[in-house]
């Protein structure tokens, strides 16, 4: 699964500027069930300062959360990164305790990472 970052779309192999692309609001794009019309799980995570990184640092952060995506293919079923909220929202298929495992898959390779939680699931409630 490649990641849209957000309205901005890494270069084609011919290289270029990340290029702004207006997109739908997320609630609009994001699946809500699965082709099955099971309901989807979701989290999301925010990366402070990510949209201030220079381009070089930007690329090798969406690269190590591809990586993770690459390594739950079969569960991750949307994601999307809005640099200008610094938000990495992402849709899977549900199963015990794989919102958590994913999620810290991703804090394993980008440190700066933080799982947004209400009170009640932070405190395992």
């Amino acid at each position: 699964m490649k990641l849209d970052p957000g309205g901005r779309r890494p270069p084609s192999e011919a290289g270029g500027a990340f290029l702004a692309q207006p997109s739908a609001p997320l609630w609009k794009r994001v699946p809500a069930r699965d082709p099955e019309g099971r309901p989807l799980a979701d989290f999301m995570m925010i990366i402070p300062g990510l949209r201030d990184r220079p381009e070089p640092a930007l690329r090798a952060t969406v690269a190590e959360i591809e990586a993770v995506f690459a390594a739950y293919r079969p569960v991750v079923v949307f994601a999307d990164l809005n640099l200008r909220l610094n938000l990495l929202w992402v849709s899977l298929r549900p199963a015990p305790g794989m919102c958590l495992e994913v999620a810290a898959a991703i804090k394993s390779r980008v440190p700066e990472a933080l799982l947004v939680a209400n009170r009640r699931e932070a405190m395992g409630r």
